[in-house]
């Protein structure tokens, strides 16, 4: 009977797992597509928000609800685990409101609508939570699978140091800019934000394979 129970555990934890996964990917797949479908669009520049205003815009808002619903299951995931646990669920509901709520076209950083304002604040949220939550986790992610320690380490380490760039060139934008480019471009906020975001989404994707060794650690 106990055998029983710990393989029907096992198998739910692996379908967990696999469809945070499959979620991540999904998310990430809209996103790349979005792009793709867009070549007009400044990469280096323009934040990737404002896509949803292009050819198959709505891509961005179900690309940004796939990754909230895979982060909410490793919030799930991590009983326990206190104020990373927090973290993982400010990104998570910082993810889900920018998605509900769309960016306003590019050219009005400095004539934001009410949607604009709710987005901004939310993806502020999600990008300085992520890291806070890699940086409180990462003793028992590793713990969990240390075979993952690199891949927690650098990815937490280029979501933190993304984070703080992006931070930077945003303000510059904002503050009569922007003045920060390079490579012909006005500024590199569209560059920034996206290699936090694939740091983002690929640090929830392996906190989540951690997750899964830690369970099965303690049930055996």
């Amino acid at each position: 009977m106990t055998t029983t129970m710990t393989r029907a555990a096992g198998r739910t934890t692996t379908a967990g797992v696999r469809a945070g996964l499959a979620l991540i990917g999904a998310g990430t797949l809209a996103l790349t597509t979005l792009e793709l479908v867009n070549p007009g669009h400044a990469l280096l520049s323009e934040a990737l928000s404002r896509y949803v205003h292009g050819t198959a815009g709505l891509l961005l808002p179900a690309g940004l609800l796939a990754v909230a619903a895979a982060s909410a299951l490793l919030a799930a995931r991590l009983t326990g685990h206190g104020a990373g646990r927090i973290a993982v669920a400010a990104w998570t509901a910082g993810i889900l409101v920018a998605g509900l709520f769309p960016a306003d076209p590019p050219g009005h950083h400095h004539r934001p609508s009410l949607s604009e304002l709710v987005h901004g604040n939310a993806a502020f949220l999600a990008f300085a939570a992520l890291p806070a939550a890699a940086l409180l986790l990462r003793r028992r992610l590793v713990a969990a699978r240390p075979r993952l320690r690199t891949a927690l380490d650098a990815l937490t380490a280029v979501s933190l140091l993304g984070t703080s760039a992006l931070a930077v060139l945003l303000a510059d934008v904002m503050d009569g800019g922007p003045s920060l480019g390079l490579l012909g471009a006005p500024t590199l906020l569209g560059l920034a934000e996206r290699i936090v975001l694939a740091a983002d989404f690929g640090w929830v994707a392996v906190a989540l394979l951690a997750t899964a060794a830690g369970e099965r650690g303690r049930r055996a």
